[in-house]
């Protein structure tokens, strides 16, 4: 974990502080170029040519900044990874059919992507999630807290303490019928207390969070689960002030912004539209990056949530719903888990996961939080189902502002 710090820490570290040329300190900076991890996997050439430096200068400033604070990273055996996973707890989502699909729950070390349609419950799984990273290690849980970063305005308080105040009933029915077993002042304030929460108005701010996470983290070592909800909003609606994205761009935005003003009219329309792709490429690369960073550092799990967009074909179907941000985005979660309605009923498909095949469970939304659905059939069977155990309307409540 000292090796890990170490590393985090040095990428982290300021260009300013290494003993560079003032001149080459400048064009650095104004060429985007602030921490070290700035300059990963950039080559000299690379590095010379977006910033305007001599390659000579490029070789010695890459030579500088790899020469300090780099210690060689231990090797680990694959025996020795698979304990460390097979002790480390999931979050539950209290769909017992939904936690058996992905393992046991949402797995720490991993970036979970949740997609789906509006109102099917994603920011419900969401504030679930985050409810449940704080059940207690007696019971099996993570006993941790939860960053909840909100770009949709749609984390509401008064519904996140309905969830916690089912949670903490839940786990003291079930801490009163095991022996031995004492979860102390577990309650809806100490949940609530647990969740840190960040509303972010549009990409930039988005960004800035994410990249300031690593020093918030490790400030507070007990946060199990991360959640960005939604990480496509920020892009499909509010990317569109071009003049104040680029003062944050990197060396490709600045060359898109080259061709755009060196070209005709029509070559400059398309230069300026790939550059709006491009950034944000370039934006979302750099969060995926710092969440699986975040995700494997800090022993966590990332939970990202995304929309729904349609995909015209030229098949006999038309089109079809995909989610949002493009194929490219879709390699950077671990597991991806879509939402939709299907027959007036919620349905959770396991799309994509390294070690769990493809599956469609049913789940339900009640006042209490996410459940199984239960048929009326079992419902009969038994004493009538508590508020948490039948479908509610909850709905996603105004935006906040």
């Amino acid at each position: 974990m000292a090796c890990v710090s170490a590393s985090v820490a040095h990428s982290q570290r300021e260009l300013l502080t290494f003993p560079l040329a003032p001149a080459i300190r400048a064009k650095l900076s104004s060429a985007g170029f602030l921490t070290v991890a700035d300059l990963n996997n950039v080559k000299p050439s690379q590095l010379s040519k977006e910033a305007g430096i001599a390659l000579e200068d490029a070789l010695e400033v890459v030579k500088i900044i790899s020469g300090e604070g780099k210690t060689p990273m231990p090797s680990q055996s694959a025996l020795e990874l698979l304990e460390q996973e097979q002790n480390l707890p999931s979050i539950v989502t209290f769909c017992a059919k939904l936690d058996g699909v992905l393992g046991g729950g949402v797995t720490l070390r991993q970036v979970t992507e949740i997609c789906g349609a509006p109102g099917v419950g994603k920011t419900q799984m969401c504030i679930q999630l985050a409810v449940d990273a704080s059940i207690p290690e007696e019971l099996g849980g993570a006993g941790g807290e939860a960053v909840y970063i909100d770009t949709e305005g749609s984390f509401i308080v008064e519904r996140v303490a309905d969830i916690a105040m089912a949670t903490a009933d839940h786990c003291h029915r079930m801490a009163a019928s095991a022996d031995d077993v004492d979860i102390g002042n577990y309650t809806m304030e100490t949940i609530l207390a647990g969740i840190h929460y960040f509303r972010c108005h549009d990409h930039i701010e988005l960004l800035a969070t994410i990249h300031l996470l690593t020093t918030f983290v490790q400030k507070h070592p007990k946060v199990r689960v991360i959640v960005v909800d939604s990480i496509a909003f920020p892009f499909r609606h509010n990317f569109d002030d071009l003049s104040m994205r680029t003062r944050l761009l990197t060396s490709m935005a600045q060359s898109c912004i080259q061709l755009a003003t060196n070209f005709d009219l029509a070559v400059s329309v398309c230069a300026w539209e790939m550059m709006m792709m491009t950034i944000m490429m370039m934006i979302l690369t750099s969060m995926a990056q710092s969440c699986i960073q975040l995700a494997t550092n800090f022993d966590l799990a990332v939970v990202l949530t995304n929309q729904m967009t349609t995909r015209f074909t030229l098949g006999s179907n038309g089109s079809q719903l995909m989610p949002a941000l493009g194929e490219s985005w879709g390699h950077a979660c671990t597991v991806r888990l879509i939402l939709f309605w299907e027959n007036s009923q919620r349905h959770a498909m396991l799309y994509k996961s390294p070690s769990h095949r493809e599956t469609t469970v049913l789940y339900q939304i009640t006042t209490g939080g996410i459940r199984d659905v239960i048929s009326r059939k079992t419902c009969s069977d038994h004493e009538p189902q508590e508020a948490d155990g039948t479908e509610s309307a909850v709905t996603k409540r105004p935006r906040l502002a």
